[in-house]
């Protein structure tokens, strides 16, 4: 199998659109989190979001193509233009036709749906837009952002709800592994902020009901009360080692370990011993050839729900038996939200950003924990450590759960 490295990478999220100034208010505990904007939410339960803020289209592609996608295309194209930017990757230079994009999205064009189906009710079917279908569906963004940079590998859009960005990453690190490309676009977007949404995710009691933003998003805390939605994208070049090395690119990390598995229990809760997310956990480190003692931080899924904080705590414990209290574990959701087929990307870029700067950040918020949840959830402050391994988690509606391990790089 060839090894796999990440070379670029590029982010447009609620506190940050790059990945410099997304890691720089990561380390400055910023939280992306306050009233929605998109709607008015006067008769809404839930009232918080976690907003990209200050995001121009025109800046990343011409205007009239950005007219023609909704939102989570034009992120993904301004994240994916960033990653290969830092790549270094030329693509007058290289085939392109080993060149492939796997970029996830969980909800599609939910935004757009509401928009023209409100055309139909009001008898106006006849006006509805001729861009309704290209806009609506969720491969989309993969779909853009192989046409914007001429990328004509394999194109995939792996849907696995919460866990897609983690699955995206994974799926194209084994295409690679498997000789199917030499480079790979990958990652997730998203953009959900919008009335029939926001509408679901209460109705299910899924969303946080709190007011205050610092409040809101608070993974493993005794108070918790739900997850607070949140917008975005997150993308990395990936490419063979031996394709890396004979551009002459700056290696970031080694992708070293992947596992992926179903509970088959229930639609949205995750099963309850956590035994489903636990093996994903274990292939991974199997694959890598490692034990439990050589995982030094896991970015956790860390809803802030509370089925998703314990049964993952109950997972990490499964995977990582006595050691699961060695390790350092946060959530980066306690700063952005969640960003559901995003999410996985933005952690894992979290990760290799750690793993540069030795740098765990805290899980913003989290001041009691409760029960069986007794790990170390780096409360408070963060924590400057070396870091060989980290391990990234995603659970998805369904029972999807991934997990992927990023290494730092040894030539």
């Amino acid at each position: 199998m060839k090894r796999v490295v990440v070379t670029g990478m590029g982010a447009v999220t609620p506190i940050g659109n790059s990945v410099e100034e997304f890691w720089d208010n990561i380390k400055k505990n910023t939280v992306g989190i306050g009233e929605i904007t998109k709607f008015d939410v006067s008769d809404y339960k839930c009232k918080l979001a976690a907003e990209v803020k200050n995001f121009d289209p025109k800046q990343y592609m011409d205007p009239k193509a950005a007219r023609r996608m909704e939102p989570f295309c034009q992120y993904a194209i301004a994240a994916t233009g960033e990653a290969i930017k830092d790549a270094g990757l030329d693509l007058e230079k290289e085939d392109r036709t080993r060149i492939g994009t796997c970029i996830g999205n969980g909800l599609g064009g939910v935004a757009t749906i509401e928009k023209e189906h409100k055309k139909v009710v009001e008898g106006k079917a006849n006006r509805v837009s001729v861009m309704m279908v290209p806009m609506m569906i969720s491969n989309m963004a993969a779909g853009n952002v192989a046409i914007q940079f001429g990328l004509e590998g394999k194109c995939t859009d792996i849907v696995t709800a919460c866990a897609t960005g983690t699955n995206s990453i994974g799926e194209a690190y084994r295409y690679i592994q498997a000789g199917e490309a030499d480079v790979m676009v990958a990652g997730g977007a998203e953009s959900p902020i919008c009335e029939t949404n926001v509408s679901g995710f209460i109705s299910m009691t899924a969303l946080s009901s709190a007011e205050d933003p610092m409040r809101a998003s608070i993974p493993f805390d005794k108070d918790r009360c739900g997850f607070v939605i949140a917008e975005g994208a997150g993308v990395v070049v990936l490419e063979s080692l031996e394709h890396a090395q004979a551009r002459g690119a700056q290696i970031l990390a080694e992708v070293v370990g992947y596992g992926s598995t179903c509970d088959a229990y229930h639609i949205t809760s995750p099963k309850e011993d956590g035994s489903g997310a636990g093996r994903a956990m274990k292939l991974a480190m199997e694959e890598a050839g490692i034990t439990p003692a050589d995982v030094d931080y896991i970015n956790a899924h860390g809803t802030s729900t509370h089925h998703n904080d314990l049964f993952e705590t109950r997972a990490i414990k499964y995977a990582m038996g006595d050691d699961a209290y060695n390790v350092n574990i946060n959530s980066t959701k306690s700063m952005i939200g969640h960003l559901f087929g995003a999410a996985g990307a933005v952690e894992f870029i979290t990760c290799v950003k750690s793993i540069e700067d030795s740098y765990i950040h805290p899980t913003v918020g989290l001041r009691e924990t409760e029960g069986e949840m007794d790990l170390n959830y780096t409360m408070g402050e963060g924590v400057h450590k070396d870091i060989t391994y980290a391990l990234s988690n995603s659970l998805g509606f369904g029972g999807h759960n991934a997990s992927i391990l990023v290494k730092k790089f040894e030539a």
